[in-house]
C-alpha cells in the first residue's frame, strides 16, 4: 500500500500580483507540501514574463508560461500549479478592473448557486455516520466518505452512513488510487446497491485503461483526474473513456485552462466536478466562479469543517448556505485578502 504526504498544517501557495495603477489580483497554486517550491517558480520563472504585460492577456500569458519549459518536460506538476496560480491571480486582477465576478470574465453566468457536498472520513461506521447526518442537519444535501479500508469494511460504513442520511442524500465514496482493477470493481458493485453517486480515484493516477475498465464494468460513476493539469493530459482520459465525471482541481488548472478542460469533456457529454481538497480560500473561491460558468458542472467539493480556518486570511469570503453557494456580484475571485494576516500566517 502508498499514501500521499500531507503537512501537519494548512499549507498553500498565494501569489499576489500589483498592477501599475495599484490594482491588486490575488491567486493560489495548490501546493498542500512544499509550497515554496511554487514560490520559487513563480519568482524565478513566472515574474520576468509577466512583468510589464498587459493583464487582460491572461489566456496568452498562460499560454506563454506553459510553453516557456514545455521543451525541457515541465508540462505537469509544480510548475503548472505555479500557472494556475499566476493565472487565477490575473482573473482576479481583471474581474476588479471591470467591477465583474471572475464569472461573468469567464463568458458568463450558467446558475444561481452552485451545489457543494461535504468530505469528511473515519473507521468506525456509527461516527462516520452520525458525522454524516450532522452535515445534512446543517443543510447539506450531498456528502463525500474518504475511505482506505477493504471492500468489505467500506461496504459496511457506506450501509451505516445510507442507513442514517435516508435514500435522497447524495454519497460519494474516494478510495485514494488504493485499488488495482479488479479490487476497485469488486468495490464498486458492492456500493452500487446502496445508490452511490460515484467512486473517486479507484486506481493508480497513471492507469488510464485501468481506470476505464473500471468505468466500463460499473453502473455508478467513475470520478477522477485531480491530478490531470492540462487538456492535453485530459484528452489522452477522455480518449480512453477512463472516467465518467472530471475532476480538474483549478487551483492546478487555472480558469484559463480549467474553461478548456470543461469544453473539452462537454464535447464528450462528460459533466464536470471541480476537486478542492487541501486548497485554500482563493482555490474555494476560484472553484466557485468556475463552477457558475460551465455549462457541465455537476457538483462541487467542500471541506466543511476546515472553511472558517481557511478564510483566516481574508477580511471577507465566500460562505455557503445550506449546502450551496450563492452567487454575487463581488468583482474578482470574491475574495477580500487581509495582508496583514497574511504576513502572520506566512513562512
Amino acid at each position: 500500500a502508498w499514501s500521499s504526504i500531507y503537512s501537519k498544517r494548512h499549507e498553500t501557495a498565494l501569489i499576489r500580483i500589483e498592477t501599475d495603477n495599484g490594482l491588486v489580483g490575488w491567486g493560489e497554486g495548490q501546493a498542500p507540501v512544499s509550497p515554496r517550491t511554487v514560490q520559487a517558480i513563480v519568482e524565478d520563472l513566472c515574474r520576468p514574463v509577466l512583468l510589464n504585460r498587459d493583464p487582460f492577456d491572461v489566456e496568452y500569458l498562460w499560454y506563454r508560461l506553459y510553453s516557456a519549459m514545455r521543451e525541457r518536460g515541465h508540462i505537469t506538476g509544480f510548475y503548472v500549479d505555479a500557472l494556475a496560480g499566476v493565472d487565477l491571480a490575473l482573473y482576479d486582477l481583471l474581474g476588479k478592473a471591470l467591477g465583474k465576478p471572475a464569472y461573468k470574465v469567464l463568458g458568463g453566468q450558467y446558475r444561481d448557486d452552485v451545489l457543494i457536498y461535504a468530505g469528511m472520513g473515519g473507521d468506525d461506521p456509527e461516527i462516520v455516520a452520525r458525522t454524516a447526518n450532522e452535515h445534512v442537519a446543517e443543510g447539506y444535501s450531498a456528502v463525500k466518505l474518504h475511505l482506505r479500508q477493504t471492500n468489505r469494511e467500506i461496504a459496511e460504513i457506506v450501509t451505516a452512513v445510507r442507513e442514517s442520511v435516508g435514500p435522497d442524500v447524495l454519497i460519494h465514496v474516494d478510495v485514494h488510487g488504493q485499488r488495482d482493477v479488479s479490487g476497485a470493481i469488486m468495490l464498486g458493485r458492492l456500493l452500487e446497491p446502496m445508490d452511490v453517486k460515484w467512486l473517486e480515484a479507484p486506481s493508480l493516477a497513471e492507469d488510464v485503461k485501468g481506470h476505464a475498465a473500471v468505468a466500463a464494468a460499473l453502473d455508478l460513476q467513475v470520478a477522477t483526474g485531480e491530478w490531470l493539469r492540462t487538456s492535453w493530459e485530459w484528452r489522452q482520459w477522455i480518449d480512453f473513456r477512463g472516467f465518467d465525471c472530471a475532476m480538474p482541481d483549478i487551483a492546478r488548472t487555472g480558469l484559463t485552462e480549467g474553461k478548456r478542460i470543461s469544453a473539452l469533456c462537454d464535447a464528450y457529454n462528460l459533466p464536470i466536478a471541480p476537486h478542492v481538497g487541501g486548497g485554500g480560500i482563493l482555490s474555494i473561491a476560484a472553484s466557485v466562479q468556475y463552477s457558475a460558468a460551465i455549462p457541465n458542472f455537476q457538483i462541487l467539493e467542500h471541506s466543511h469543517r476546515g472553511h472558517a480556518n481557511k478564510g483566516r486570511i481574508a477580511r471577507s469570503y465566500p460562505v455557503p448556505k445550506d449546502g450551496r453557494f450563492v452567487l454575487d456580484e463581488t468583482p474578482g475571485l470574491g475574495v477580500e485578502i487581509d495582508e496583514d494576516r497574511v504576513r502572520e500566517f506566512s513562512t
